[in-house]
């Protein structure tokens, strides 16, 4: 049994960095290897009709799963089958008009190796991704993809680290060139995304978010200012819209037209909201995404936007916590 000593920091400091040396070269080299054969696998998997199921074992097999996922979620259909368990019944998940991807650095995973047969019988294509184009998984493939690398990061070259960087690196390559084929976009993305972040950015319209106009204090402004207080205060939202008589905004009157009334010392009970309101307030159409109102809101350091429809009719309020609320900020 081996005892365990502390290393150095400086050794440990220079092994990261040749590790990060090692597997920086190892994706460089793979820049010279995209050429006509990599065209053909994304042509073939643009061109079937059925799913893409990708497949590999140990550490090549945590990456066919991340490639999996990585195709689904941007215009591929795809899932992972397990090598392994392919053998014992997965194996029907495979139909003729799918594409297996099968990774492997050796090329001779003797797991896929075992399926490969059932593969063709079927009549799927294989494309292999490997690090020796001599193995014989790289000759039973359609189309191989040479993943191969000339050592790993490991200090005993053993264990898979500079090989599964570069599997996962071209595996990316193929998902990003598959996506922009598609025409893939962040609309897609995001639908592909819903309960994330990014699917709330995206997805989410200010109609999803606002206040509808039935909840937003709304007042004229010939009225005193008294009563554009209350109308504020009864409706909290720090504000409250200024309308014409034919529902579109003309002012808004919000906590700072206030602070700077008082400074000025008018008085609450005489002075007409007319002589103190915000005159053409800055709206948003109701179909925006909720985040450029964030952003409208931001740059033009505001905390409140009046919605209207495609007339210009008021139809809802939005603030900053509305927003928040919905996480969209």
């Amino acid at each position: 049994m081996n005892t365990v000593s502390t290393p150095s920091p400086q050794r440990a400091l220079e092994l990261g960095r040749r590790v990060l040396e090692i597997e920086a070269q190892a994706v460089a080299a793979l820049v010279g290897r995209i050429d006509e054969t990599f065209g053909q696998a994304i042509d073939m998997i643009l061109r079937c009709r059925g799913r893409v199921i990708v497949s590999g074992i140990g550490k090549s097999g945590h990456i066919a799963r991340k490639f999996a996922a990585t195709l689904a979620s941007t215009g591929t259909p795809a899932y992972f089958v397990h090598a392994a368990e392919a053998a014992h019944g997965d194996l029907g998940m495979i139909a003729a008009e799918d594409i297996v991807i099968a990774i492997s650095n050796s090329g001779a995973s003797e797991e896929l190796l075992a399926i490969v047969p059932q593969v063709k019988r079927r009549g799927a294509r294989l494309i292999a991704m490997t690090g020796n184009a001599g193995s014989p998984l790289a000759r039973e493939a359609d189309i191989h993809l040479d993943a191969a690398v000339s050592e790993e990061a490991c200090p005993l070259n053993l264990a898979p680290t500079a090989s599964t960087t570069a599997e996962l690196a071209l595996s990316d390559a193929l998902a990003v060139a598959l996506l922009d084929a598609r025409g893939f976009d962040t609309e897609d993305f995001a639908r592909s995304h819903p309960g994330g972040s990014l699917g709330r950015r995206l997805l989410t319209h200010v109609c999803d978010v606002m206040r509808p106009r039935e909840r937003v204090p709304v007042i004229e402004s010939g009225a005193l200012l008294s009563e554009a207080l209350l109308a504020m205060t009864h409706g909290g939202m720090g504000m409250t819209a200024v309308l014409g008589s034919d529902g579109r905004p003309e002012g808004i009157f919000t906590d700072g037209d206030l602070r700077r009334a008082l400074e000025n010392g008018i008085d609450v009970r005489t002075m007409r909201l007319a002589g103190v309101l915000t005159k053409n307030p800055h709206v948003i159409w109701y179909g925006t995404l909720a985040v450029e109102a964030a952003e409208m809101m931001e740059r033009l350091c505001i905390s409140q936007l009046l919605v209207v429809d495609e007339t210009g009719v008021l139809v809802g309020a939005l603030n900053m916590h509305d927003l928040m609320q919905a996480r969209v900020i």
